[in-house]
């Protein structure tokens, strides 16, 4: 798989979080956190496929860019950034030796702890 970073989805994860728009949660809390499948389907077909991919920091180039298979690393609700998700993703990037998206998480759990620093 050439899962690519998705530049757009670091830029709208950034402003997420510079907004606010974020909820601080733990590692493991990402499980019961993420968006279901129907979440998913209602929000493409409310948002389309462009904004879903805002959500992904991961991107495969080479898949059909309307199917979920394309887009990879999962931050948020569709709302709101979540820490659990970040931090879940940055883990499985490092693991599977994806560099670049792993560095991208680390970049954004970073903000998130810099902004909660100055709460």
């Amino acid at each position: 798989m050439a899962i690519q970073l998705n530049q757009a989805a670091l830029r709208h994860a950034r402003a997420l979080i510079r907004e606010g728009k974020v909820v601080r949660d733990e590692r493991d809390e990402w499980s019961e956190a993420a968006p279901t499948p129907d979440e998913e389907n209602g929000f493409i077909e409310r948002e389309g496929w462009t904004q879903y991919s805002h959500w992904h920091i991961g991107v495969d180039r080479r898949e059909d860019a309307e199917t979920k298979g394309a887009y990879s690393f999962p931050f948020g609700d569709f709302r709101r950034v979540h820490r659990s998700g970040v931090i879940a993703g940055e883990s499985r990037a490092g693991q599977h030796d994806h560099t670049e998206i792993r560095d991208a998480m680390k970049s954004l759990l970073d903000l998130i702890d810099e902004d909660d620093g100055k709460s």
